[in-house]
């Protein structure tokens, strides 16, 4: 997997010890060249970071690898030339980018010279984020300070190991009274910030699992193919009542978000969390492997979405569509969630940056309605003009009992609400509101 830092056309270092023209670095720091002379004897390494080209299971990728044992993988100038001469080759070649990051943060001999060197890299990253090109950062103990801040936490994809101590406060300078818990890997899949903790022998298939899925050939500007809607999974035929179809979208054994993807995949990763300190299990979100591309996908599991889940589904949409990767959303929730976290969390921003996010979306957007379709929780995963529905479905502007109450109406005509609404899959055909109903069918599942 590692292609070591003399690789051809690896970026070239610069500035190895002895060849500095400033004495002891840019502030004169006394001792700063004896320091690096003696990493350099330790680790064979001239500086905290190694580039090379590589191949991890049969893709090509530039691999950025940091060396903890020099000066603590910290980021000085020199860094910050490899790193941006890295980023500059990918681009070039049209690679991804894979960082195996171990860093305590900035150099403190080069003072804010060596700071100003995370807005160097994270411009780097904002270029090859516009081209096209996916990133993924393996976090490694400890990975904190900066190479956190730039490499780790803006990468596309994040593979925590585990145990690791992940996070933008350092051991020695966070307060003492802190959980380190929260600096973990663990800590920070569980608050949204890691897609997995991943054991060191289970590594190299993650990421050659996660390079096949992200790296789809294709023609600059191109639109990708729309996903086909999977086959309903359910029941065969429709219902008779609006009251029904609430029925057959609420029973306990109807298939579920897991039951289609597995049903639809060959293969696929998720990813976990909304970076903003949340996590949504209701909303499950990744890539997966169909007739030979990749497809990405959201799909809600029939609870009330949280916010959370609202931010990782727009996470997806958005980095589907930046590398021309078309997407499946699966909408099945009696709604957003309303109660007063959701609301502390920006329930209502959340569903407006879901909606967003689809709207504008270059690569097409493919929706099925499997479950429940409980209001604007539901339709903001709604491809507009691309939604189709199971015979187990149900779209309704507002669940039938709460569309009684608003109107003040005697609970013994909640069933004639119902019917009223024309939540119907047949009736939101006739509306215009899906395309069609989907048939039935049950493909063996590659997957397990």
């Amino acid at each position: 997997m590692y292609a070591g830092p003399t690789a051809p056309g690896a970026p070239p270092s610069r500035g190895i010890p002895g060849e500095a023209e400033e004495p002891d670095g840019p502030l004169g720091w006394l001792g700063y060249d004896a320091s690096r002379a003696r990493a350099r004897a330790r680790t064979g390494e001239d500086e905290s970071v190694i580039t090379a080209l590589a191949s991890i299971g049969g893709t090509e990728v530039v691999l950025i690898a940091f060396e903890f044992g020099y000066l603590g993988g910290s980021l000085g100038e020199r860094t910050g030339d490899r790193l941006e001469a890295a980023y500059a080759q990918a681009r070039a070649r049209g690679l991804p980018v894979v960082s195996l990051i171990a860093t305590g943060g900035s150099r403190m001999q080069e003072g804010m010279r060596a700071l100003s060197q995370l807005q160097r890299v994270a411009g780097q990253s904002a270029l090859n984020r516009a081209a096209g090109l996916p990133q993924i950062a393996v976090v490694r103990d400890p990975t904190t300070g900066g190479g956190w801040a730039t490499l780790g936490a803006g990468a596309d994809v994040i593979l925590g190991l585990p145990g690791a101590q992940i996070g933008f406060a350092g051991s020695r300078v966070r307060p003492g009274d802190a959980d380190p818990y929260a600096y973990s890997a663990e800590g920070q899949f569980a608050a949204g910030q890691l897609d997995a903790v991943v054991p060191p022998d289970r590594l190299r298939a993650t990421l050659r699992r996660w390079l096949r899925l992200l790296t789809v050939p294709r023609e600059p500007a191109a639109v990708p193919e729309a996903a086909p809607p999977p086959y309903a999974l359910g029941v065969r035929d429709l219902p008779e009542s609006g009251w029904d179809a609430v029925v057959r979208a609420r029973a306990a054994g109807r298939p579920r978000a897991e039951a289609y993807l597995r049903a639809y995949f060959d293969d696929r990763e998720e990813i976990s969390g909304d970076r903003c300190g949340g996590v949504d299990t209701g909303m499950r979100c990744g890539f997966g492997r169909r007739d030979g591309r990749t497809i990405a996908f959201a799909a809600q599991c029939g609870t009330a979405t949280r916010p959370a889940g609202f931010r990782t589904a727009a996470r997806l949409v958005r980095l589907a569509d930046r590398l021309g990767i078309p997407v499946l959303t699966l909408v099945d929730t009696p709604g957003a969630a309303n109660d007063a976290a959701a609301e502390r969390a920006g329930a209502g921003a959340a569903i407006a940056d879901t909606f967003a996010a689809l709207a504008s979306a270059r690569a097409p957007v493919t929706s099925l309605l499997i479950g429940e379709g409980g209001s604007g929780g539901a339709l903001a995963l709604a491809a507009p003009g691309r939604l189709w529905a199971t015979p187990d479905s149900y779209f309704s502007v507002i669940a039938p009992e709460l569309a009684a109450a608003i109107l003040k109406r005697d609970p013994r005509q909640i069933r004639q609400t119902a019917g009223q609404l024309r939540i119907r899959p047949q009736d939101l055909l006739e509306l215009g509101v899906i395309r069609g109903i989907v048939p039935p069918g049950r493909p063996t599942p590659s997957r397990p």
